[in-house]
C-alpha cells in the first residue's frame, strides 16, 4: 500500500486588501494595464521561459489570457473583466485601470466597506441614468444611414491597438473593409426581427496591408493542383449544393448517424463502398452541381461525381460548416442513406481566386449576409493584432446597431463625467443619498475618489511626460506635449479636444487634470451642428463603456467587502 500524505490544512488569510504583498500585487497589475492604455500605450511581450508562442500586445483580452495570476482577489479581478470582454470585446484596459484605482483611492479614506460599497452604487447609478439620458453631454446618435460617425467608431479602435503597425492610409482603407464587411452582413430586406450574418477573416500574412479586402460569401483555400482539376459549371440558374458533415471516406468506424448493414461473406470496405456510390447516384438523380464535405470523399466516389460534372471538395473543416449552412440553406447531411429534398441548398455561382501565393474556391451566395474579409499585414505579429482589433471592430458595430449610440473618446467623456459628479456631489446631495444613512461629508469623499479613479484612467493616455487639462465649460480634455513652455497662452498650444469635437479657440478656460478647482456643470445636450460637422471624431461604444463602468464598480466592491480569504492547499 503507498504512502499516504497527511492533508495540510486551508490556509485562511483575513483582511486580505491590508496586506502588503496583496497591495504590491495590485499595483503591478495596475502598471501594466495602464502602460497598455491608448493610442501611444507601450506593448506588451508574453511568453513562458520553455519557449513556445510570444505574444506582442496591448489588448486586454490578449494580456490577461497569458497572464498567469496565482493570488484568489488578482483571478477575481481577471475572471470579470476577461468575462466582460468575451460579452462586449471592447474596453477591457478601461474597466481594469477603473477598478484598480477605484480599490486604491478608497482604501486611503478609513471608511467602513458597507458605506464605500452603498455610496459606489448610487454613484455608479448615477452614472448610468446620465450616460443614458436625453441630456448628457458626451453622447451622440448613431446615424446608419451616412458612414461618418460609424467609420469614425472603428478608427477610433484601430488607432488605439499599436501593435497593428498601421499608417494613416493604411487604418483608413482597414476602417473601410470592416464597415463594408459588417453592412455585408446586414439582410438587405430586413423587417422586425434581425439575424445577422457573418464575417470570416481570412489570413494572408506577409502581404501589404493595402492589400485587404471583403468579398461576398465564402473563401475555401485550396492549392493550385486542386483547382485545376475541378470542372468550371456554366449554368443560368443557382447552382444546387449538398454539404456532409460525416465522412464519405468509407471509414467503417464512422458512419456517421447511419448503419451499414453487411450481409454474411461479403467484403465490408465493398458494401461501403457500394453504399458511398448509391449516395452519388442519388446526388445526381437530384441534380445537385456542389458537394461539400466537412471531412474526407472517397477517392471513387470523388472521381464517380466528377465524371457527372460535379464538383466535389472535401477537407472543408467544422469551422466553415456554420457559415455554410448559413450562406447556402442547406441542412448538414450526417448519413450515409437517403437525402431528404429540403437538405439541399444553393449558391449563385462559383469561382476561383488568386490573392498573394494563395489560391481559392470562391463560393458567391444568392444574398450576401455572409462575407469574407481578406486580412494582410507584414508579418504574424502584426497580423495577429490586427485581426484581434477587425474581431473587436466588426463586434462593437453588432452592439451599436442594438443601441445606435456613440460616447465621446480620447478621455472626454471621462473627464466631463467626472465634473458631473462633483457638480451634483457638491449643489443636489440629497437627490443622490436620497433615504440612506450615509452622510454629505462621507459621499463627498467617496464621490472625490471615484472622480480621481475617472481622471486616473485618462491620465494613463499620456505615456510621454505631457501634461492633461480640462476646459471648465465642456469638462473635457486636452493635452499638452512634454516640451512646451511652462508659461504659455494655452489656445496657441492647444489644437482640439481629445475626442476632436471641440477647438481652442473658443473662449475657454482650463484646468491641469486633478487640480483643485471650483465644481462647475458642464454643458449638456451635444450641438448636431457640431457633430454633424466634425468628420474625424474618436468614438467608443455605448454599450461597451456603460458594461465596463459597471463590472469595475461591482468587481471593486466585491474586491473591497472581502473579509477572510481561505485557500486549500492539498
Amino acid at each position: 500500500m503507498s504512502r499516504l500524505e497527511a492533508k495540510k490544512p486551508s490556509l485562511c488569510k483575513s483582511e486580505p486588501l491590508t496586506t502588503e504583498r496583496v497591495r504590491t500585487t495590485l499595483s503591478v497589475l495596475k502598471r501594466i494595464v495602464t502602460s497598455c492604455y491608448g493610442p501611444s500605450g507601450r506593448l506588451k511581450q508574453l511568453h513562458n521561459g520553455f519557449g513556445g508562442y510570444v505574444c506582442t500586445t496591448s489588448q486586454s483580452s490578449a494580456l490577461l489570457s497569458h497572464l498567469l495570476v496565482t493570488h484568489p482577489i488578482l483571478k477575481i479581478l481577471t475572471a470579470s473583466i476577461q468575462n466582460h470582454v468575451s460579452s462586449f470585446s471592447d474596453c477591457g484596459l478601461f474597466t481594469a485601470i477603473l477598478c484598480c484605482n477605484l480599490i486604491e483611492n478608497v482604501q486611503r479614506l478609513g471608511l467602513t466597506p458597507t458605506t464605500v460599497i452603498r455610496l459606489n452604487k448610487h454613484l455608479l447609478s448615477l452614472c448610468i441614468s446620465y450616460l443614458k439620458s436625453e441630456t448628457c453631454g458626451c453622447r451622440i446618435p448613431v446615424d446608419f444611414s451616412s458612414t461618418q460617425i460609424l467609420l469614425c467608431l472603428v478608427r477610433s479602435i484601430l488607432t488605439s491597438k499599436p501593435a497593428c503597425m498601421l499608417t494613416r492610409k493604411e487604418t483608413e482603407h482597414v476602417s473601410a473593409l470592416i464597415l463594408r464587411a459588417f453592412l455585408l452582413t446586414i439582410p438587405e430586406n430586413a423587417e422586425g426581427h434581425i439575424i445577422l450574418g457573418k464575417s470570416l477573416i481570412v489570413p494572408l500574412k506577409g502581404q501589404r496591408v493595402i492589400d485587404s479586402t471583403v468579398l461576398p460569401g465564402i473563401l475555401i483555400e485550396m492549392s493550385e493542383v486542386q483547382l485545376m482539376r475541378l470542372l468550371p459549371i456554366k449554368k443560368s440558374t443557382a447552382l444546387k449544393v449538398a454539404l456532409f458533415c460525416t465522412t464519405l471516406s468509407g471509414d467503417t468506424s464512422d458512419t456517421g448517424e447511419g448503419t451499414v448493414v453487411v450481409s454474411y461473406g461479403v467484403s465490408l470496405e465493398n458494401a461501403v463502398l457500394d453504399q458511398l456510390l448509391n449516395l452519388g447516384r442519388q446526388l445526381i438523380s437530384d441534380h445537385v452541381d456542389l458537394v461539400l464535405c466537412q471531412k474526407v470523399i472517397h477517392p471513387s466516389l470523388k472521381q464517380f461525381l466528377n465524371m457527372h460534372r460535379i464538383i466535389a471538395i472535401d477537407r472543408i473543416g467544422v469551422t466553415l460548416m456554420e457559415p455554410l449552412t448559413k450562406m447556402t440553406g442547406t441542412q448538414p447531411i450526417g448519413s450515409l442513406g437517403s437525402i431528404c429534398p429540403n437538405s439541399y441548398g444553393s449558391v449563385k455561382d462559383v469561382c476561383t481566386a488568386k490573392f498573394g501565393s494563395k489560391h481559392f474556391f470562391h463560393l458567391i451566395p444568392n444574398e450576401a449576409t455572409i462575407c469574407s474579409l481578406l486580412l494582410c499585414n507584414r508579418n504574424d505579429t502584426a497580423w495577429d493584432e490586427l485581426k484581434l482589433t477587425c474581431q473587436t471592430a466588426l463586434h462593437v458595430l453588432q452592439l451599436t446597431l442594438k443601441e445606435p449610440w456613440a460616447l465621446l473618446g480620447g478621455g472626454c467623456t471621462e473627464t466631463h463625467l467626472a465634473a458631473y459628479i462633483r457638480h451634483k456631489t457638491h449643489n443636489d446631495p440629497e437627490s443622490i443619498l436620497k433615504d440612506d444613512e450615509c452622510t454629505q461629508t462621507e459621499l463627498q469623499l467617496i464621490a472625490e475618489a471615484f472622480c480621481s479613479a475617472l481622471e486616473s484612467v485618462v491620465g494613463s493616455l499620456e505615456h510621454d511626460g505631457g501634461e492633461i487639462l480640462t476646459d471648465m465649460k465642456y469638462g473635457h480634455l486636452w493635452s499638452v506635449q512634454a516640451d512646451s513652455p511652462c508659461v504659455a497662452n494655452w489656445p496657441d498650444l492647444l489644437s482640439q479636444c481629445g475626442c476632436g469635437l471641440y477647438n481652442s479657440q473658443e473662449e475657454l478656460n482650463w484646468s491641469f487634470l486633478r487640480s483643485t478647482c471650483r465644481p462647475f456643470v458642464p454643458q449638456s445636450c451635444l450641438p448636431h451642428e457640431a457633430v454633424v460637422s466634425a468628420s474625424n471624431l474618436t468614438l467608443d461604444c455605448l454599450t461597451a463603456k456603460l458594461s465596463g463602468l459597471q463590472v469595475a464598480v461591482e468587481t471593486a466592491n466585491l474586491i473591497l467587502d472581502l473579509s477572510y480569504v481561505i485557500e486549500d492547499k492539498n
